[in-house]
């Protein structure tokens, strides 16, 4: 009894891991077709726990995708990680080498701060690394009163930018970062929102070349325009030098915000996005970069980039009053379909094959799903290439990727004149 046990236990231990290779499950409803691809890991994988920060977020670079959350739409203040979204405003809204006049407004910011004057005359792109290595508080708001004519202005193309970028949870004052309330509410973002306006900065933005050349400067020297005064910037990001690969990043700090940090890492053609906010206060100043460094580790080891694209295909579908296969007068008309390839996705193959890739990053034991879904009838006349299905590739209830299905040929309306015409040559013959 023993032994049968044991060979029980065996024998279900390898249907397991068969199932775990490849578990298709087929759902056919109404012309809806569900395939499940499950992924080979036999590994439970865990998420990052302990972290510091109050709010989290790791997001793929690429695709814009959270791959880990805690508490991530948690509207909090951000301190300076605001002034990326200044940064960014000030290169595509601005011009690089234009003149940025001093105001007694930016003058009076308080630290951190550049210690310009009134009426002191700067160069825009300078004023750009006082703002992101030393996060000078007074050269953000000259920035804004120059790009958007005043504080308020630069604040509303702030926030149309937020919803650009659909930054839903996302409420500018300040351009940098100071906590602050006005009647429409107070200085906020979530963890998400940040991590999607550095993505914005990093991947997206014509500007984003520049943006990444400012942040990653370990010093920069400068004067004002009548070069009597000069100043130097050391860069406070210490992330660049703690990983390999690290891109960009923006630290902030308020005593609402507590420490904050948004940064950016490329590892193997993958780019990671990490945004904490809350992430401890004096005398915490190290937990932000404790939280960064496992969340990019999490990301690096355990998301790949896999091609989901899956082969499938479709039965003919029946065409209404279309005209029957062999020209006969009577019977069931149909056409033939196939899924329409995404062109961008097929690169060459071996043997003048084509393969077609369609690669996101996923976690290793994710699973996927593939929708197909397709039209059981449609009426005649069909042109080739009308769209009459689709095949979705699902991640949860997450859509990754669509494609349609089309008819592969086209079919003629079975109408009077084609009846009258096929009676007749029927007749002569």
């Amino acid at each position: 009894m023993i032994g049968m046990k044991r060979r029980k236990q065996k024998r279900s231990k390898w249907i397991m891991v068969l199932v775990s290779l490849c578990l298709m499950i087929q759902v056919s409803a109404g012309g809806v077709v569900l395939e499940v691809y499950a992924e080979n890991s036999s590994e439970e994988i865990q998420e990052p726990t302990g972290l510091y920060a109050q709010a989290a977020v790791l997001m793929d670079a690429d695709s814009g995708r959270i791959l880990f959350a805690k508490n991530g739409q948690e509207e909090r203040a951000m301190a300076s990680t605001t002034k990326i979204m200044t940064c960014i405003l000030a290169l595509e809204s601005g011009k690089i080498d234009e003149t940025v006049i001093v105001s007694a407004n930016a003058a009076a910011q308080p630290e951190v701060r550049l210690g310009m004057r009134e009426g002191q005359e700067f160069i825009l792109r300078d004023l750009l690394y006082s703002l992101m290595l030393e996060s000078h508080n007074d050269s953000a708001v000259a920035i804004a009163e120059t790009i958007g004519q005043s504080v308020e202005g630069f604040a509303d193309m702030m926030n149309a930018k937020a919803k650009e970028l659909h930054c839903g949870h996302t409420y500018f004052i300040t351009p940098n970062g100071l906590d602050e309330t006005d009647e429409k509410g107070v200085h906020h973002t979530t963890a998400e929102d940040l991590a999607r306006i550095m993505k914005y900065c990093i991947m997206d933005s014509p500007q984003k070349r520049v943006f990444l050349e400012i942040t990653r400067t370990p010093a920069y020297q400068f004067s004002d325009k009548s070069g009597v005064h000069s100043y130097s910037c050391n860069n406070h990001n210490a992330f660049l030098n703690m990983m390999k690969g690290a891109l960009s990043g923006k630290t902030g700090f308020t005593s609402d915000a507590g420490y904050c940090y948004v940064g950016a890492l490329e590892s193997q053609g993958r780019t990671f996005v990490v945004a904490l906010l809350a992430c401890g206060w004096p005398n915490n100043k190290g937990y932000k970069w404790a939280d960064t460094k496992k969340l990019m580790n999490y990301g690096m080891e355990h998301f790949h980039y896999q091609n989901i694209y899956q082969k499938v295909s479709f039965d003919p579908v029946e065409a209404l009053e279309g005209i029957p296969s062999g020209d006969a007068l009577s019977g069931k008309s149909y056409v033939a379909v196939e899924v329409q390839l995404p062109k961008e996705k097929i690169v060459p193959g071996k043997k003048e094959k084509t393969v077609v890739e369609v690669k996101r990053l996923l976690r290793d034991d994710e699973e996927i799903c593939i929708e197909r879904t397709a039209k059981k009838q449609v009426e005649a006349p069909v042109e080739k290439g009308e769209k009459v299905g689709s095949v979705r590739i699902l991640l949860g209830e997450e859509v990754l990727y669509t494609y349609p299905v089309i008819a592969a040929e086209t079919v003629e309306c079975r109408d009077f004149s084609w009846c009258l015409g096929r009676m007749i040559k029927m007749f002569l013959c």
